[in-house]
């Protein structure tokens, strides 16, 4: 299967934050897994989460990939497209350049 164009064209992205999911922080509230917009560096809770912080932020964006903001866990996920890809499969582990946070992030090299 072909990427989705969303994931053709991403850009590297700095995460808002690396403690956590950015509402949940503010509210007290806990979380399951982390997500991060590959648009803008919004760090969200994931869909198991009570909150599901990261689609509403696609929702209210628009911004259509995420990646898991999990230690060790290579996936992206197209909102638009409904399209899961493998970061090393899709851009070759050979590619990944690390942001500044100490999570895996986007690379700069596709």
């Amino acid at each position: 299967m072909a990427l989705c164009k969303d994931f053709r064209t991403l850009s590297p992205v700095t995460p808002h934050t690396t403690e956590g999911c950015e509402e949940c922080l503010k509210s007290g509230d806990d979380w399951m897994h982390l997500r991060l917009c590959l648009a803008c560096g919004h760090v969200g809770c994931c869909d198991d989460s009570p909150n599901k912080h990261a689609t509403q932020h696609y929702h209210q964006t628009k911004h259509p990939v995420i990646q898991s903001f999990e230690p060790g866990e290579t996936w992206l996920w197209c909102y638009a497209h409904n399209q899961m890809a493998d970061f090393n499969t899709a851009f070759g582990s050979s590619s990944r350049v690390l942001t500044d946070d100490p999570h895996q992030s986007f690379s700069s090299s596709l």
